[in-house]
Protein backbone atom coordinates (compact mmCIF):
# COMPACT_ATOMS: atom_id res chain seq x y z
CA UNK A 1 0.00 0.00 0.00
CA UNK A 2 0.93 3.84 -1.09
CA UNK A 3 1.92 5.84 2.31
CA UNK A 4 -0.61 8.93 1.91
CA UNK A 5 2.65 11.26 3.38
CA UNK A 6 0.50 14.30 2.38
CA UNK A 7 -1.90 13.03 5.25
CA UNK A 8 0.27 13.97 8.18
CA UNK A 9 2.09 10.97 10.10
CA UNK A 10 -0.38 10.18 13.23
CA UNK A 11 -2.58 7.41 14.48
CA UNK A 12 -5.53 7.28 12.08
CA UNK A 13 -8.80 6.08 13.35
CA UNK A 14 -10.99 7.05 10.40
CA UNK A 15 -10.91 8.71 7.25
CA UNK A 16 -14.43 10.57 6.02
CA UNK A 17 -14.44 11.59 2.64
CA UNK A 18 -16.50 14.04 0.90
CA UNK A 19 -16.17 16.19 -2.42
CA UNK A 20 -16.31 19.94 -2.47
CA UNK A 21 -18.19 22.47 -4.50
CA UNK A 22 -15.68 22.66 -7.00
CA UNK A 23 -14.44 18.76 -7.46
CA UNK A 24 -11.93 17.94 -5.29
CA UNK A 25 -11.48 15.85 -2.10
CA UNK A 26 -11.64 16.61 1.67
CA UNK A 27 -11.08 14.13 3.74
CA UNK A 28 -11.55 14.72 7.98
CA UNK A 29 -9.37 12.35 10.27
CA UNK A 30 -9.14 11.84 13.61
CA UNK A 31 -5.64 10.95 15.58
CA UNK A 32 -6.78 8.14 18.24
CA UNK A 33 -4.59 9.37 21.23
CA UNK A 34 -5.36 11.33 24.43
CA UNK A 35 -4.88 15.11 23.54
CA UNK A 36 -4.38 14.74 20.11
CA UNK A 37 -6.04 16.95 17.29
CA UNK A 38 -8.99 16.33 14.17
CA UNK A 39 -7.51 17.17 10.98
CA UNK A 40 -8.28 17.93 7.53
CA UNK A 41 -7.03 17.71 4.47
CA UNK A 42 -8.09 19.15 1.34
CA UNK A 43 -6.79 17.79 -2.25
CA UNK A 44 -5.03 20.03 -4.86
CA UNK A 45 -6.70 18.40 -7.90
CA UNK A 46 -10.28 17.47 -8.55
CA UNK A 47 -11.79 13.99 -8.25
CA UNK A 48 -11.24 12.54 -12.00
CA UNK A 49 -14.08 10.10 -13.63
CA UNK A 50 -12.61 6.50 -14.01
CA UNK A 51 -12.44 5.17 -10.49
CA UNK A 52 -9.06 4.30 -8.33
CA UNK A 53 -6.85 4.25 -11.25
CA UNK A 54 -8.04 7.65 -12.50
CA UNK A 55 -7.60 9.23 -8.90
CA UNK A 56 -4.37 7.07 -7.70
CA UNK A 57 -2.36 10.10 -7.09
CA UNK A 58 -5.31 12.18 -5.44
CA UNK A 59 -4.08 12.11 -2.09
CA UNK A 60 -0.56 12.72 -2.41
CA UNK A 61 -0.52 16.88 -3.03
CA UNK A 62 -3.39 19.04 -1.01
CA UNK A 63 -3.56 21.23 1.95
CA UNK A 64 -3.40 19.57 6.08
CA UNK A 65 -5.31 21.33 8.11
CA UNK A 66 -5.92 20.69 11.84
CA UNK A 67 -9.12 22.00 14.07
CA UNK A 68 -9.39 24.59 16.98
CA UNK A 69 -12.58 24.75 18.60
CA UNK A 70 -12.94 27.80 19.99
CA UNK A 71 -15.52 28.73 23.06
CA UNK A 72 -17.44 30.71 21.60
CA UNK A 73 -18.87 28.05 19.09
CA UNK A 74 -16.86 29.43 16.39
CA UNK A 75 -13.38 27.66 15.04
CA UNK A 76 -10.97 27.37 12.33
CA UNK A 77 -8.97 25.14 10.23
CA UNK A 78 -4.93 26.15 10.32
CA UNK A 79 -3.08 25.16 7.75
CA UNK A 80 0.14 22.65 8.00
CA UNK A 81 1.74 24.51 5.70
CA UNK A 82 5.62 25.22 5.91
CA UNK A 83 6.64 28.40 5.76
CA UNK A 84 3.35 29.92 7.50
CA UNK A 85 3.07 31.05 10.67
CA UNK A 86 5.90 29.39 13.13
CA UNK A 87 6.47 25.88 10.73
CA UNK A 88 9.83 27.56 9.80
CA UNK A 89 13.46 26.21 9.94
CA UNK A 90 13.75 28.48 12.71
CA UNK A 91 11.35 26.52 14.73
CA UNK A 92 12.66 23.12 13.75
CA UNK A 93 10.82 22.59 10.55
CA UNK A 94 13.18 22.35 8.00
CA UNK A 95 10.67 21.96 5.03
CA UNK A 96 7.01 20.35 4.34
CA UNK A 97 7.83 17.32 4.85
CA UNK A 98 9.22 17.71 8.26
CA UNK A 99 5.97 19.15 8.74
CA UNK A 100 4.17 16.26 8.17
CA UNK A 101 6.07 14.05 9.06
CA UNK A 102 6.10 15.98 12.47
CA UNK A 103 2.28 16.19 12.13
CA UNK A 104 1.76 16.45 16.05
CA UNK A 105 4.71 18.82 16.59
CA UNK A 106 3.73 21.10 14.04
CA UNK A 107 -0.05 20.67 15.68
CA UNK A 108 1.20 21.86 18.75
CA UNK A 109 2.65 25.04 18.10
CA UNK A 110 0.02 25.94 15.89
CA UNK A 111 -2.49 26.04 18.71
CA UNK A 112 -5.21 23.48 17.78
CA UNK A 113 -7.51 22.35 20.16
CA UNK A 114 -6.17 18.94 22.65
CA UNK A 115 -9.38 16.32 21.76
CA UNK A 116 -9.99 13.45 23.94
CA UNK A 117 -9.24 10.94 21.43
CA UNK A 118 -10.65 11.28 18.20
CA UNK A 119 -11.56 8.62 16.79
CA UNK A 120 -14.44 8.47 13.97
CA UNK A 121 -16.34 10.93 12.03
CA UNK A 122 -19.28 11.32 9.71
CA UNK A 123 -21.18 13.92 7.57
CA UNK A 124 -24.74 13.79 7.73
CA UNK A 125 -26.10 13.63 4.40
CA UNK A 126 -28.89 16.12 5.26
CA UNK A 127 -27.16 19.33 6.43
CA UNK A 128 -23.49 18.50 5.65
CA UNK A 129 -22.94 18.74 9.24
CA UNK A 130 -19.81 16.54 10.19
CA UNK A 131 -19.66 14.53 13.49
CA UNK A 132 -16.65 13.00 15.28
CA UNK A 133 -16.61 10.67 18.43
CA UNK A 134 -14.27 11.61 21.05
CA UNK A 135 -13.60 8.03 23.12
CA UNK A 136 -12.49 9.59 26.43
CA UNK A 137 -9.76 11.03 27.85
CA UNK A 138 -9.24 10.27 32.05
CA UNK A 139 -6.07 11.74 32.07
CA UNK A 140 -7.20 15.27 31.44
CA UNK A 141 -6.52 18.03 34.32
CA UNK A 142 -8.38 21.12 32.69
CA UNK A 143 -11.18 20.88 30.78
CA UNK A 144 -12.09 23.20 27.68
CA UNK A 145 -15.22 24.35 26.04
CA UNK A 146 -14.56 21.10 23.35
CA UNK A 147 -13.87 18.84 26.16
CA UNK A 148 -15.84 20.18 28.90
CA UNK A 149 -15.22 17.02 31.56
CA UNK A 150 -11.64 16.32 33.40
CA UNK A 151 -10.80 13.20 33.77
CA UNK A 152 -13.34 12.19 30.83
CA UNK A 153 -13.99 8.49 31.48
CA UNK A 154 -17.19 8.38 29.21
CA UNK A 155 -16.27 10.38 25.59
CA UNK A 156 -18.99 12.75 23.96
CA UNK A 157 -19.69 13.57 20.47
CA UNK A 158 -18.55 16.90 18.72
CA UNK A 159 -20.36 18.50 15.50
CA UNK A 160 -19.38 21.10 13.13
CA UNK A 161 -20.96 23.10 10.15
CA UNK A 162 -18.47 24.57 7.87
CA UNK A 163 -19.45 28.33 7.64
CA UNK A 164 -18.95 28.41 3.88
CA UNK A 165 -21.18 25.62 3.19
CA UNK A 166 -18.34 24.30 1.67
CA UNK A 167 -16.24 21.76 2.73
CA UNK A 168 -12.74 23.25 1.32
CA UNK A 169 -13.55 26.63 4.19
CA UNK A 170 -11.42 27.51 7.18
CA UNK A 171 -14.15 28.65 9.04
CA UNK A 172 -16.54 27.03 10.83
CA UNK A 173 -19.39 27.03 14.36
CA UNK A 174 -19.36 23.84 16.72
CA UNK A 175 -21.64 22.47 18.98
CA UNK A 176 -21.55 19.61 21.61
CA UNK A 177 -23.80 16.58 20.44
CA UNK A 178 -23.96 14.39 23.19
CA UNK A 179 -21.85 13.64 26.65
CA UNK A 180 -21.89 9.89 26.93
CA UNK A 181 -21.77 9.19 30.59
CA UNK A 182 -24.36 7.91 33.49
CA UNK A 183 -27.02 10.00 34.72
CA UNK A 184 -26.96 13.64 35.75
CA UNK A 185 -23.08 13.51 34.15
CA UNK A 186 -25.05 12.76 30.54
CA UNK A 187 -26.35 14.67 28.06
CA UNK A 188 -28.43 13.18 25.04
CA UNK A 189 -28.72 14.88 21.69
CA UNK A 190 -32.24 16.22 23.02
CA UNK A 191 -30.42 18.10 25.96
CA UNK A 192 -31.94 15.18 28.42
CA UNK A 193 -29.87 13.38 30.76
CA UNK A 194 -29.38 9.81 29.77
CA UNK A 195 -31.37 6.75 30.72
CA UNK A 196 -31.85 2.80 30.91
CA UNK A 197 -32.72 3.14 26.71
CA UNK A 198 -29.62 4.80 25.36
CA UNK A 199 -26.84 5.07 28.17
CA UNK A 200 -23.37 4.74 26.94
CA UNK A 201 -19.75 5.00 27.18
CA UNK A 202 -16.82 5.52 24.95
CA UNK A 203 -18.36 6.75 21.48
CA UNK A 204 -16.68 5.36 18.73
CA UNK A 205 -18.12 4.14 15.36
CA UNK A 206 -20.31 6.52 13.61
CA UNK A 207 -21.84 6.05 10.19
CA UNK A 208 -25.02 7.93 8.75
CA UNK A 209 -27.46 5.99 7.05
CA UNK A 210 -29.39 7.96 4.11
CA UNK A 211 -32.18 8.71 5.34
CA UNK A 212 -30.34 11.12 8.27
CA UNK A 213 -30.24 8.55 11.34
CA UNK A 214 -26.64 8.61 12.72
CA UNK A 215 -25.76 4.80 14.39
CA UNK A 216 -23.18 5.14 16.88
CA UNK A 217 -20.91 2.47 18.14
CA UNK A 218 -19.23 1.98 21.68
CA UNK A 219 -15.69 0.73 22.38
CA UNK A 220 -15.85 0.34 26.35
CA UNK A 221 -12.52 -0.86 27.97
CA UNK A 222 -12.74 -4.00 29.96
CA UNK A 223 -12.76 -1.92 33.45
CA UNK A 224 -15.96 0.45 32.29
CA UNK A 225 -17.81 -3.08 31.49
CA UNK A 226 -16.84 -4.87 34.46
CA UNK A 227 -17.91 -1.94 36.83
CA UNK A 228 -20.04 0.56 34.98
CA UNK A 229 -23.90 0.41 34.37
CA UNK A 230 -23.46 0.49 30.43
CA UNK A 231 -23.51 -3.74 29.84
CA UNK A 232 -21.45 -4.97 26.91
CA UNK A 233 -20.56 -2.57 24.18
CA UNK A 234 -23.41 -1.81 22.02
CA UNK A 235 -24.83 0.35 18.89
CA UNK A 236 -27.74 2.93 19.19
CA UNK A 237 -29.26 5.42 16.46
CA UNK A 238 -29.76 8.95 16.68
CA UNK A 239 -32.21 11.20 15.06
CA UNK A 240 -30.38 14.79 14.86
CA UNK A 241 -33.95 16.43 13.66
CA UNK A 242 -35.81 14.75 16.93
CA UNK A 243 -33.09 14.51 19.36
CA UNK A 244 -34.33 11.03 19.77
CA UNK A 245 -31.32 8.15 20.71
CA UNK A 246 -32.25 4.60 21.08
CA UNK A 247 -30.31 1.26 21.88
CA UNK A 248 -30.15 -0.85 18.71
CA UNK A 249 -28.43 -3.94 19.95
CA UNK A 250 -25.79 -4.99 22.41
CA UNK A 251 -23.02 -7.20 21.58
CA UNK A 252 -21.36 -9.91 23.50
CA UNK A 253 -19.03 -10.03 26.31
CA UNK A 254 -15.85 -8.49 26.03
CA UNK A 255 -16.28 -7.51 22.69
CA UNK A 256 -16.26 -4.02 20.98
CA UNK A 257 -18.97 -3.61 18.34
CA UNK A 258 -17.51 -1.92 15.05
CA UNK A 259 -18.09 -1.06 11.19
CA UNK A 260 -21.53 -0.96 9.45
CA UNK A 261 -23.30 -1.25 6.02
CA UNK A 262 -26.40 -1.51 4.52
CA UNK A 263 -28.15 -2.99 1.44
CA UNK A 264 -29.53 -0.04 -0.76
CA UNK A 265 -33.06 -1.21 -0.02
CA UNK A 266 -32.44 -1.17 3.60
CA UNK A 267 -33.52 -4.68 4.89
CA UNK A 268 -29.98 -5.54 5.41
CA UNK A 269 -27.40 -4.54 7.87
CA UNK A 270 -23.72 -6.01 8.37
CA UNK A 271 -21.77 -4.80 11.47
CA UNK A 272 -18.68 -6.41 12.77
CA UNK A 273 -18.12 -7.85 16.25
CA UNK A 274 -14.53 -7.99 17.03
CA UNK A 275 -12.48 -9.64 19.89
CA UNK A 276 -15.67 -11.07 21.85
CA UNK A 277 -14.06 -12.60 25.11
CA UNK A 278 -11.18 -9.96 25.42
CA UNK A 279 -8.89 -11.20 28.20
CA UNK A 280 -9.64 -15.19 27.24
CA UNK A 281 -7.58 -17.74 28.01
CA UNK A 282 -7.34 -21.10 27.05
CA UNK A 283 -8.12 -22.05 30.57
CA UNK A 284 -10.77 -19.25 31.41
CA UNK A 285 -13.41 -18.21 28.09
CA UNK A 286 -14.71 -15.37 29.53
CA UNK A 287 -17.30 -15.75 26.17
CA UNK A 288 -18.18 -18.65 23.48
CA UNK A 289 -19.83 -16.47 20.99
CA UNK A 290 -20.06 -16.94 18.13
CA UNK A 291 -20.12 -21.13 18.43
CA UNK A 292 -21.32 -21.70 21.94
CA UNK A 293 -20.46 -23.76 24.78
CA UNK A 294 -16.79 -25.08 24.74
CA UNK A 295 -15.64 -23.21 21.50
CA UNK A 296 -13.02 -20.12 21.65
CA UNK A 297 -14.27 -16.86 20.49
CA UNK A 298 -14.22 -15.49 17.35
CA UNK A 299 -14.50 -12.06 15.61
CA UNK A 300 -17.38 -12.28 13.13
CA UNK A 301 -19.68 -9.93 10.64
CA UNK A 302 -23.14 -10.20 11.47
CA UNK A 303 -25.94 -9.80 9.45
CA UNK A 304 -29.23 -8.30 10.63
CA UNK A 305 -32.71 -8.63 8.82
CA UNK A 306 -36.17 -8.34 10.14
CA UNK A 307 -38.39 -11.53 10.32
CA UNK A 308 -41.09 -9.99 8.30
CA UNK A 309 -38.55 -8.81 5.39
CA UNK A 310 -39.25 -4.74 6.24
CA UNK A 311 -37.17 -2.49 5.79
CA UNK A 312 -35.07 -2.46 9.59
CA UNK A 313 -36.16 1.24 10.55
Amino acid sequence: LAAHTALGRKAQESATCVSTRDGRLAVYMGDDTRFEYIYKFVSRDAIKPGGAAANATLLDHGTLYVAQFNADGKGRWIALTHGEGPLTAANGFADQGEVLINTRLAADVLGATKMDRPEWGAVNPDNGDVYFTLTNNTSRTVADAANPRVKNAYGHIIRWRERSRDYAGQRFTWDLFMLAGPGEDSRGPDGKPLNQDNILASPDGLWFDPEGRLWIQTDMSGSQLSSGPFGNNQMLVADPRTGELKRFLTGPLGCEVTGIAATPDFRTLFINIQHPGEGSTADNLLSTWPDGPGRRPRSATVVITREDGRRLL
